[in-house]
């Protein structure tokens, strides 16, 4: 059994959890998370925590209870605090401007570069040259994040473009003569 799978995960208070029909779905504050698990996994509920384990007899139960414990604690993290993830525009002239559910970006193109955010996802800038993105589902709040990044990825002589806020670009020397 994986060692991840070990750890139970616990359930704050005013988050309700239903697993059923190879499906767990989790209700918080922020909203509802559901999850596809399959048969090879098993849920239990004891008390203020959910335990894993693999079924008897599933091909993957074992490697898959610790990915699904893992997916099942981002849930409950989700629908209790939220994923956010924050990223930097660095360059003269590089903006960004929320608009509702659209992102528009001024990244030195010839045109302006606007992003649509899926449902479940909401983006601030509470600067021009800062974007927050928002969401109860963590891979969906990372997926938006590279793809807003990817429109102009951080350049590795200047360093000018879309960075994560933790990111490190190490710069290159220019050449010489």
């Amino acid at each position: 059994m994986s060692r991840v799978a070990k750890n139970p995960v616990a359930i704050p208070q005013g988050v309700d959890v239903t697993v059923a029909a190879g499906e767990v779905s989790v209700k918080g504050p922020l909203g509802t998370a559901r999850q596809y698990i399959g048969n090879s996994v098993s849920v239990q509920r004891e008390g203020d925590a959910l335990v894993f384990g693999a079924v008897a007899g599933a091909a993957n139960g074992r490697a898959m209870s610790g990915t699904v414990r893992a997916l099942v604690n981002n849930m409950v993290t989700g629908v209790t605090k939220g994923f956010e993830r924050k990223l930097n525009l660095v360059g003269v002239g590089y903006r960004a401007q929320a608009q509702g559910d659209k992102l528009n970006l001024t990244l030195g193109f010839s045109h302006p570069v606007v992003h649509q955010m899926p449902a479940g996802v909401k983006v601030e800038t509470p600067t021009q040259t800062e974007i927050v993105i928002k969401g109860i589902d963590k891979q969906q709040v990372g997926q938006v994040a590279a793809e807003v990044r990817a429109y102009r990825a951080p350049e590795p002589y200047k360093g000018k473009g879309v960075r994560y806020s933790d990111e490190v670009v190490v710069l290159k020397e220019t050449k010489k003569k």
